[in-house]
């Protein structure tokens, strides 16, 4: 791989590692010092969750309509992302973190959709592809800078500097990604005039969409709510922090395995196994809590929700080459909707039964519906798909 592709390559994991690792998923491990320093109620915390996931849902569906100069737009959305983060930490109004929550998200869905579109249009006409694994990486790099950086800065500048420190750390990876993208030139996006085969709502695709969004609703449960579950059960307290460390090692090299595994095993048969894998994490500590469960359980969280991430927009890619764009708008939309509404039904469900296991379950057993979803998708649009070309025969004939 040439210098220059490996240099771009770098440029879009840092603006994952900005956009997702930090930006949004910063907030779990902080969330902890947040509520004890502030007050603040699981009510609260699912609130400020639920604006993040609400702006994410934004970005991620008008990033689907963004067609010309996509790095500009790109560029200038991390720079809001990055005030977005550092402002957290200069101000104590919660009606101002709301906000905040709500442009952190709204522009790391931006950036998540157009760093995806643009790396994995610029790998494909570079004959790269098999490297668009890696890009994926920055999300659990991130997660892992965030774990071991917030319990690290909060012990000596409390959780606003812990919010001030990430988002110099932003900064300078954005700045960084400036530097190694000074050279490449970044094609426009092109408007695909509608044809019966550019539907993109036709085939598997609706049943990846379905699936894909029902996974976010179910992984973000765990994905909000696992250091705080885990901090406030007494006997684990000190592996709290430690946990969204795991889970950041285990989310860092997922998308290059996972993706490793689908040039010898079909890509359905590998987002099985990761279904399967995320199920029985989200599910451990609903039955045993032990120091080992509850770091298995974010291990598996990190290593099946990246890997989920990046094969579902991946084989979305597949099916639809010259709409990269739109297919990961539509697949991020979802997800994101997903997230919206999993913190409000967990914590509903959490206060109802007084107990973090119940929101757990819940989650596992929606992971376990889009799985079903997901197959029978694939058997029902294969079997269409058999019967269509049948047909064809029999006219050619």
């Amino acid at each position: 791989m040439q210098r220059q592709h490996i240099g771009v390559l770098i440029g879009g994991v840092l603006l994952l590692v900005v956009a997702m690792g930090i930006s949004r998923f910063a907030f779990t491990p902080i969330l902890p010092f947040m509520r004890i320093d502030e007050g603040l109620s699981f009510e609260k915390s699912g609130y400020l969750a639920s604006s993040n996931y609400i702006g994410y849902f934004v970005g991620a569906l008008g990033a689907g309509f963004i067609y010309r100069n996509k790095k500009n737009f790109l560029l200038l959305t991390v720079l809001l992302n990055v005030l977005s983060i550092l402002i957290m930490g200069l101000t104590h109004s919660f009606l101002l973190w709301v906000l905040l929550r709500f442009v952190a998200g709204a522009t790391s869905g931006f950036i998540f959709v157009l760093t995806s579109s643009i790396i994995m249009d610029y790998l494909a006409s570079h004959f790269q592809t098999r490297f668009s694994g890696f890009l994926f990486s920055g999300i659990g790099i991130g997660i892992a800078i965030s774990g071991l950086l917030v319990p690290f800065i909060e012990g000596i500048y409390d959780w606003e500097g812990t919010w001030l420190g990430l988002g110099v750390l932003s900064a300078l990876f954005a700045i960084s990604t400036l530097v190694l993208w000074k050279n490449i030139s970044i094609k426009d996006g092109v408007k695909v005039e509608k044809t019966n085969d550019t539907k993109i709502l036709q085939g598997f695709m609706p049943w990846l969409i379905i699936a894909y969004g029902l996974e976010g609703l179910g992984y973000i449960i765990t994905g909000t709510f696992l250091v705080d579950i885990i901090y406030n059960i007494e006997s684990l307290r000190s592996f709290a922090s430690f946990s969204w460390v795991i889970a950041g090692i285990a989310a860092a090299p997922a998308a290059p395995i996972w993706m490793m595994l689908i040039s010898k095993y079909s890509t359905v048969k590998v987002l099985s196994i990761a279904y399967i894998l995320q199920v029985i994490g989200i599910l451990l500590p609903v039955f045993t809590q032990t120091a080992w469960s509850v770091l298995l359980s974010a291990f598996l969280f990190g290593f099946t929700f990246v890997g989920i991430v990046s094969l579902s927009t991946a084989y979305a890619r597949e099916l639809f080459p010259k709409q990269s764009g739109v297919v990961v708008s539509a697949l991020t939309t979802a997800y994101a909707l997903g997230q919206i509404i999993g913190p409000i039904l967990a914590s509903s469900v959490e206060s109802y039964f007084n107990s973090f296991k119940a929101p757990l379950s819940f989650a596992g057993s929606i992971v376990t519906v889009a799985l079903a979803v997901l197959l029978v998708g694939k058997w029902y649009s294969d079997r269409k798909e058999l019967s269509k070309a049948i047909e064809a025969s029999h006219h050619a004939r």
